[in-house]
């Protein structure tokens, strides 16, 4: 649940009698300024089950809302939410990643529902593995979060079809999203066995489980134009259909200004501070705040600043917000062939706080964390004003807002006062440091930030200074990690280990093979054919060549091609078996040049679905493969029209069908040893054997020395992958400050877009893990490694001029805050599992630099290693307060930071067993 924070106790400092004891007290300190911890909110909620399967897990409440808040069981909340999508993570996860949102400080995990997985086929469904959406739901409520379920049924999420199953589209007469019967009736259905399995399960907030709000479609408002008045009828339709369901919860619809007066209209976009919903009776919501931003193949990796990001949050709560969900606090992996559409990665990292692996992203985690504690310190004051807070206006780009159960006279200082104030302190200036003067003192606020006062008098966070650790990981995901400069780490593939060295193969046959093949005449549409139970479908003809056309060609010095008026998203061409072209896009022309013998030729053309279109309108007209006219050109005699010869068609890989992926097929292929030559050899199976590293760590495979192809461990599969090198241009140095968006900040520019993948160490057992990959264009895998992810390196930078830890403050029973004057702290955590096992770097004085790159300064104190390393190696975290009180005075009259680096390790008994191997 959310929290009134609580301060821990702490050791007053003794007197300093030497550097053990030193240490000593700073690793005391490190025990005592753990993050502040989550309790029950004021008395409105009680969870009353800290577990299990069955029974509630809160007191029953009700949701309600006003024009200020979202209404908890009687009371106003300032809402903080975290966008978590279940299938994107293996149930196994799911524990870990619910108690760091939790850690984190956020209320509410919002999640899509996703109707292609919950009903692949139409009246067959599943709620299973990594779709079981109710154990989801305990887990989250067994945290004491709260749960928002984005219904539906249209996630777009870069999500396969944006979460239609393609069987959908077959109905008869049927078209999506309108006031269309065949597609109401699906629709009306399916939500209804959603919200009834909530109601069985007793999910909902009034039976006492997490669930507090729901969504009935999604973005409709960017498309509804598009389908004149049928679209504003659906849209009133579907939302009276939502509220004849009677859940007792509130709806919403994001991005829909004109919702009807019973639903919430809300927004999504990088800012949300200007938004106001349609009504004065309803709340300031923000249910996408995109923190980052989904990758392409081909394309560069976006990062969002952390500093960006808190600027938007603390603005949206400071200009009348009252609840904000992260899209995403963790975006997982797009595993299987889930990917959307065109040609999204099988990384959904987003550059998300926590990543793709299950790892806190630093200083993007940390920082929001203290964001929104100093938020929750806000709130009494924030759900106290009924109206618009009292605004102050402190220079041309820079302005106040304050919140207050009474007048604030802001010339003086309100700290004597007994009434509740915060206050929140802008520059929105991109460049300039500006000094304001408010409640009878100067503010200094750096560019493009935001201050927050909880009690009108200190500041507790300002959104532009960053006090959480920097991390950096030991090999990259699909989004690297980020130091505080922008320069990711990067790891070739070809770094680590080697996976193996003894490598089977397995041809796999050009066109069709048997079974499920059949013939027709004309180019038939990819999705109609294969039902989306493959990306791959072969069209293959023959076409018989003369002497004439032979002898026309050496006198011109010419080739034929084949050309193709439009394709999506690859298509490839083979003549006679061999591969001749291959053409990448959506929608785009194909001219491929061919090499043709006199008499037949056999003529396959592939098909492959790289991600169906998951966003705009009229999807399901969008389809796959080729459209236009397909031909033979630069014939004496004119072009060769193909588009209505009898073809033939076969769906999917052989290997495919016969599930030659899977530990228990291995017999259904023949696979031998692998030559130098099948490396370049397209449309190969590899297969191999191996160990799971020692450990718990994550899992990345590197399949960078690879082309394109698919990739299963132990028959389960990873997803696509696909060595796309992005352009070496788009990635010039990011300055945080300045409105972002999804092209401002990259990285990754000459690399391939991914080149790490996710194997969930539940899918691994110690040994004798079966590794399979279908290559269609050639790759090398002796070159593949395994490597752990984890965090490798840490580091911090604290000046002594810093905030009090905002586990200093503290609020009275009425709400009012209050801080202790202490010193401020510099904090370091290993991942779950590590502990610090070196201090590579310790200054406190005037050190410069950055992460990996600090150097120390005319002014040091030379026992800083040693009182670092005495506090820090071998614990897991630790806290060490900067000040002279601790490390001594190097130089009078300067401002001193104290500047660490260290790396985590697995603990030493894991070490020691390695070692022994």
């Amino acid at each position: 649940m959310a929290a009134s924070p609580s301060p821990p106790s702490r050791w007053p400092p003794p007197p300093i009698t030497n550097i053990g004891f030193l240490a000593l007290l700073v690793g005391l300190l490190a025990a005592y300024s753990a993050p502040m911890r989550a309790a029950e909110a004021a008395g409105v909620l009680r969870q009353v089950v800290s577990g299990g399967d069955g029974g509630t897990f809160f007191e029953p409440f009700n949701v309600t809302y006003d024009h200020r808040a979202v209404i908890l069981g009687g009371k106003r909340r300032m809402l903080v939410s975290a966008g978590l999508h279940y299938p994107r993570a293996t149930p196994e996860m799911w524990p870990s990643l619910i108690a760091k949102v939790k850690e984190g400080g956020a209320d509410v995990i919002e999640t899509y529902i996703f109707w292609n997985g919950h009903e692949p086929a139409k009246g067959q469904y599943y709620f299973e593995g990594r779709f079981d959406i109710v154990k989801f739901a305990k887990l989250v409520a067994a945290e004491g979060l709260f749960l928002f379920l984005r219904i539906g049924p249209y996630a777009c999420a870069e999500w396969n079809f944006g979460g239609f199953p393609v069987w959908l589209r077959d109905i008869p007469g049927i078209e999506f999203r309108t006031d269309n019967e065949p597609y109401k009736a699906e629709m009306q259905t399916f939500v209804t066995k959603i919200v009834n399995i909530v109601k069985e399960e007793k999910l909902y907030s009034w039976q006492g489980g997490p669930i507090i709000l729901q969504q009935i479609e999604n973005e409709y408002g960017n498309i509804q134009g598009q389908y004149g008045q049928a679209g504003m009828r659906y849209m009133l339709w579907a939302a009276q259909m939502a509220l004849a369901l009677d859940t007792g919860i509130p709806w919403v619809m994001c991005r829909q200004t004109d919702a009807p007066e019973e639903i919430l209209d809300t927004c999504n976009a990088f800012y949300c501070d200007g938004f106001k919903p349609n009504s004065y009776n309803k709340p300031t919501i923000w249910t996408e705040d995109w923190d980052g931003w989904y990758a392409d193949w081909g394309g560069p990796l976006p990062h969002r600043p952390a500093r960006d990001s808190a600027f938007a949050v603390a603005r949206f709560y400071q200009r009348g917000g009252s609840l904000q969900n992260y899209y995403m606090y963790f975006g997982g992996t797009n595993f299987e062939r889930t990917a959307g559409g065109p040609l999204q990665i099988t990384s959904y990292d987003y550059d998300a706080p926590i990543d793709e692996y299950g790892i806190l992203r630093q200083p993007k985690w940390g920082h929001l964390k203290d964001l929104h504690a100093a938020i929750k310190l806000c709130e009494p004051a924030l759900i106290a004003v009924d109206g618009s807070p009292q605004y102050v206006k402190l220079g041309p780009m820079q302005e106040a807002h304050i919140y207050s159960s009474g007048k604030v006279h802001t010339n003086g200082s309100v700290s004597g006062n007994a009434q509740i104030c915060s206050a929140f302190l802008a520059n929105i200036d991109e460049h300039k440091y500006v000094s304001v003067w408010i409640f009878g003192k100067s503010y200094s606020l750096p560019p493009w930030s935001v201050s927050i006062l909880p009690d009108c008098d200190n500041v507790a966070f300002n959104t532009a200074r960053v006090g959480a650790q920097t991390s950096v990981f030991s090999v990259e995901s699909g989004t690297p990690g980020y130091s505080s400069n922008h320069n990711p780490r990067i790891l070739s593939p070809a770094g680590g280990p080697n996976l193996s060295s003894t490598w089977l193969t397995s041809k796999e046959p050009i066109g069709a093979w048997g079974e499920g093949s059949f013939s027709a005449e004309g180019i038939l549409e990819h999705l109609n054919v294969t039902k989306d139970i493959s990306d791959y479908l072969s069209y293959t003809t023959s076409v018989n060549i003369s002497d004439e056309d032979v002898a026309y060609w050496n006198s011109k010095g010419v080739h034929p091609s084949l050309t193709i008026d439009k394709i999506r998203d690859v298509a490839r061409v083979f003549v006679n078996g061999k591969l001749a072209g291959s053409k990448v896009g959506h929608w785009v022309s194909l001219n491929q040049p061919v090499e043709l013998v006199q008499g037949l030729n056999k003529l396959t053309l592939l098909s492959e679905i790289v991600g169906l279109q998951n966003y705009g309108a009229f999807l399901e007209k969008d389809g796959a493969g080729f459209r236009g006219q397909v031909k033979l050109t630069g014939f004496p005699n004119g072009n060769i029209d193909l588009t209505k010869s009898l073809w033939t068609y076969q769906i999917g890989l052989k290997g495919e069908f016969l599930k030659i992926y899977s530990p228990e097929n291995q017999g259904c292929a023949k696979w031998s040893s692998m030559q130098n030559d099948d490396t370049q050899t397209p449309f190969t199976w590899f297969k191999t054997m191996f160990d799971a590293p020692e450990g718990n760590d994550p899992v990345a495979i590197g399949l960078g020395s690879m082309g394109k192809g698919q990739a299963w461990v132990n028959g389960h599969l990873i997803g696509r992958y696909w060595s796309l090198v992005a352009p070496e241009s788009g990635c010039p140095s990011c300055n945080y400050a300045g409105a972002y968006s999804d092209s401002k900040c990259q990285s990754n520019c000459g690399m391939p877009t991914q080149s790490w993948y996710h194997i969930p160490r539940e899918w691994l057992q110690e040994s004798n893990n079966l590794l399979v990959l279908f290559e269609e264009t050639g790759g090398d895998p002796s070159q593949i490694s395994l490597e752990v992810h984890y965090t490798k390196t840490i580091c911090s930078k604290i000046s002594e001029t810093y905030y009090p830890p905002l586990s200093s403050w503290s609020r009275a029973s009425n709400g009012r805050a209050s801080v202790n004057t202490v010193a401020p702290e510099l904090h370091l955590q290993c991942d779950e599992g590590h502990v610090i096992s070196k201090i590579t770097f310790a200054s406190y004085g005037t050190p410069s630099g950055d992460c990996q790159n600090f150097s120390v300064g005319n002014c040091h104190a030379s026992t800083t290693l040693d009182l670092v390393t005495e506090a820090c190696v071998g614990e897991n975290k630790c806290s060490i307060s900067v000040t002279n009180d601790v490390f001594g005075d190097p130089c009078r009259k300067v401002v001193k930071d104290l500047a660490v680096e260290a790396e985590c390790s697995p603990p030493l008994s894991t070490k020691e067993a390695r070692d022994d191997m």
